[in-house]
């Protein structure tokens, strides 16, 4: 994608431009994102998604048993015919796994890189319906999918901002607001990280959210020095070898914590492996126990393809690629996998094609580590036989 061409979804500018001057800084209303835009998807449709086991789903009832009801799915088929006639709020998560239309919506946002992108939240709204003031601390597209939805944008907050008291959600008990507008279908609000906003329902409507992984800095550190605890021998321990006699023992000197910064940045700066985890970590699925393989040797494989058969990506697989020094590394649903130069093509397009079959896949499937790479990533399951 040439990222100077401007772009109807972000009003006319170009990925360059909206990266510089939006992304992360200030929020951007795009009139008619997606013109002619309808629905994937029916309300109807997307109670059905939240009475499923796997699917992630909640009701915010603003005037429930107390103020501000959660209740969480799955839930029963007569559940939403006993909610009051207003002021209510299903939101289904990562819908884009569930229904392979409303996963086409994101070949729209692929001027940001995919395994950036976490999902696409689909709310359901009755008049004056929504989930109060708040603020995420990620990137979202807000796209108007059906009827009007008033949205209103505030302050930037942080970890002090005073909430209400909530068990569950988090609640702005102060919002200051700058600016107001209202949704129509195929119009999209882009909002940055901790800017609080409202939406609330003008009629029954549905709202298409799409967010982004944004790991926090404890997350980082917690998770990496987990993962980096992996490969440290037991005996690789904090050494004082060359110390000087100290006059009180009693203080820890200022040498000692240079040694223990040296002991830590001989690891944390390791470029290979916190690429390693890195790459696993942001592809690991949101639903692991949707990302089931299929056994089957080689010979099964090349006989299927060689008969037609095509092979997708898993809808709950995440796939991304990079390089470690001279080689290749794949990331797919949180595992790594080492790859020699010479598939460089073919990475790109296990993570980029819509589907793989003899014709695309046909340059690699006599190169052993090729056919071996596909094979692995069926029986690992992010990919699978599109009949499946």
């Amino acid at each position: 994608m040439n990222p100077d061409v401007p772009l109807q979804l972000l009003g006319g500018l170009s990925a360059r431009v909206f990266l510089r001057d939006y992304w992360q800084k200030k929020p951007l209303l795009i009139r008619q994102a997606l013109t002619d835009f309808h629905s994937p998807i029916s309300p109807d449709e997307l109670a059905g998604l939240a009475l499923e086991d796997a699917v992630e789903s909640r009701l915010v009832i603003e005037h429930g048993e107390r103020p501000w009801e959660l209740r969480r799915g799955p839930f029963a088929e007569d559940a939403f015919s006993q909610l009051p006639e207003r002021d209510w709020t299903l939101l289904v998560q990562a819908v884009d796994q569930f229904v392979p239309e409303v996963a086409d919506l994101l070949q729209h946002f692929r001027f940001l890189p995919s395994w950036r992108i976490d999902d696409v939240m689909i709310s359901f709204a009755t008049p004056g319906g929504g989930v109060g003031p708040h603020f995420d601390n990620y990137d979202v597209f807000l796209l108007q999918g059906q009827g009007q939805r008033r949205w209103k944008i505030g302050q930037m907050c942080d970890a002090d901002s005073p909430l209400l008291e909530h068990a569950d959600l988090r609640i702005l008990a102060h919002f200051e607001q700058t600016d107001e507008w209202v949704l129509e279908p195929g119009d999209m609000l882009y909002l940055p990280p901790r800017l609080a906003h409202y939406g609330t329902a003008e009629d029954d409507c549905m709202t298409y959210s799409v967010g982004f992984r944004a790991p926090s800095a404890a997350e980082v550190l917690t998770h990496f020095t987990d993962f980096l605890g992996q490969f440290l021998p037991d005996e690789e321990r904090y050494s004082d070898a060359g110390a000087q006699p100290s006059n009180d023992p009693h203080q820890i000197q200022r040498d000692s914590l240079d040694r223990l910064k040296a002991l830590l940045a001989e690891h944390m700066g390791d470029e290979r492996l916190l690429m390693t985890w890195f790459g696993q970590f942001m592809t690991e699925p949101r639903y692991p126990e949707l990302v089931a393989g299929t056994e089957l040797a080689e010979p099964e494989l090349l006989d299927a393809l060689g008969q037609g058969a095509v092979l997708v990506r898993n809808p709950s697989a995440r796939l991304a690629w990079s390089e470690v020094g001279e080689d290749l590394v794949l990331f797919a649903s949180g595992q790594s996998r080492l790859l020699s130069a010479q598939l460089r093509d073919l990475l790109k397009l296990i993570c980029s094609a819509d589907a793989l079959h003899a014709d695309n896949l046909n340059p690699w499937l006599s190169d052993e580590e090729g056919r071996n790479l596909v094979l692995e990533l069926v029986k690992q399951g992010s990919l699978e036989f599109a009949d499946e």
